[in-house]
């Protein structure tokens, strides 16, 4: 029954990719002679040591990174904008005498502010993308550090 469960498991650990893709660029040297199949299961225990010990799923940060929203596009803040600077701008034409010229130097004022508002927007976007791409970077090298200590801890060479 053992021998059974024993075959079961590493037919699991063998249809299963053994490495997530950002340690697939360490290489791995058995420095103490080790086998292939001892070497494929300490690989297996120091993923799953590495994950328990610093709390970083590799597979989950690549899945996270796959699914990422797309970057939206405009949504209307020229228009809304121009909307709302023609409302105000017939308003002070209108008192001034010209409702018409003041509309449209009130869309036109807010279409600029509107265009600001998207970039703002756009650029708060881009930064709070950055910072996720970095602490997920920084995550997978804390796993990998954690991963390649134990991994020369078994009698490997790993550069």
């Amino acid at each position: 029954m053992k021998k059974l469960i024993a075959i079961i498991v590493m037919s699991l650990f063998c249809s299963l990719p053994t490495l997530p893709s950002h340690a697939q660029d360490l290489i791995v040297y058995p420095a103490k002679g080790q086998s292939a199949e001892k070497m494929e299961k300490d690989k297996a225990a120091c993923q799953a040591w590495a994950k328990k010990e610093t709390g970083v799923d590799p597979l989950a940060i690549a899945e996270q990174s796959t699914t990422q929203q797309a970057p939206t596009g405009p949504q209307g803040e020229r228009v809304r904008g121009a909307a709302r600077g023609a409302a105000a701008g017939a308003v002070v034409g209108a008192i001034a005498g010209d409702a018409g010229k003041g509309a449209a130097i009130g869309a036109a004022t807010g279409t600029m502010a509107g265009g600001a508002r998207q970039r703002s927007k756009s650029r708060a976007q881009q930064q709070a993308q950055q910072q996720k791409q970095a602490a997920s970077k920084e995550s997978l090298e804390k796993f990998k550090r954690a991963y390649s200590a134990c991994l020369e801890g078994k009698g490997y060479t790993v550069k």
